[in-house]
């Protein structure tokens, strides 16, 4: 099997305001995601917001396998022509992973065809990840539950359409609960949603984290399917009686 052919893209903007964001991710939280990912024998290129159409051009895509996707401050900065073009890509196979606060991007709120939206606090409260479904690829070698010892609070209700499986949900202390780890079929492509991972939490070091986002890109790789074929077609000799 051919290693995945993945793309980290990243706002890059939290990381470089100074603070608690720079601290934990000096370089970039698009860094620590590639670093991740070649530690699995992936073949990882990064992209940014400020680079020429968001380092996202046709050529990047046709090279992706899965894009990870993380984004915060500046969702209404991404272009709708790359909005349209990495749509295009996950309905013709590409896997698409979606973290922490890019629910609120625009592909995934594209995709989803609802707000995304949900509640919030951060107050550096520990979360709870239980593993809903232990069978699943993504949950390989995660035990019964991740214990997150600072993290932002996401609550119920998020505003997505029911996943097509759940593998991971959350508790906080505060005692709301999350749908954290939700699987899609869009098209060809899969959809993967992963709350964990605000920028000011070193949450992408945790060794059970960076199992499941590993995890995640394989599970999310195109697989040999078919692209099938749309469009009028004349009756065939089967077709008559």
């Amino acid at each position: 099997m051919n290693k995945p052919r993945v793309t980290v893209w990243n706002e890059f903007r939290h990381e470089r305001e100074g603070g608690a964001a720079e601290e934990c991710y000096p370089d970039g939280i698009h860094a620590i995601l590639a670093e991740l990912f070649e530690s699995r024998g992936f073949d990882v290129t990064t992209a940014t917001l400020d680079e020429p159409e968001h380092g996202l051009t046709e050529a990047v895509l046709d090279d992706t396998d899965v894009l990870t996707w993380w984004g915060h401050a500046a969702h209404e900065e991404v272009a709708d022509e790359v909005v349209e073009r990495v749509q295009k890509h996950v309905l013709d196979g590409m896997g698409l992973i979606v973290l922490h606060s890019g629910h609120f991007s625009k592909i995934f709120k594209r995709l989803m065809g609802t707000t995304c939206d949900l509640k919030w606090r951060n107050e550096g409260e520990r979360e709870r990840l239980w593993t809903v479904e232990p069978n699943h690829p993504i949950a390989r070698g995660i035990g019964e539950q991740v214990v997150v010892p600072k993290a932002e609070m996401y609550g119920e209700r998020f505003d997505v359409p029911a996943p097509d499986e759940l593998i991971f949900a959350s508790w906080f202390e505060g005692g709301e609960v999350f749908r954290s780890g939700c699987c899609y079929r869009r098209g060809s492509g899969r959809i993967f949603y992963f709350r964990p991972g605000h920028e000011t939490y070193p949450i992408y070091r945790q060794s059970e984290i960076r199992q499941i986002l590993g995890n995640a890109v394989e599970w999310a790789s195109p697989k040999n399917t078919k692209t099938p074929s749309f469009g009028e077609v004349p009756v065939g000799p089967e077709g008559r009686d």
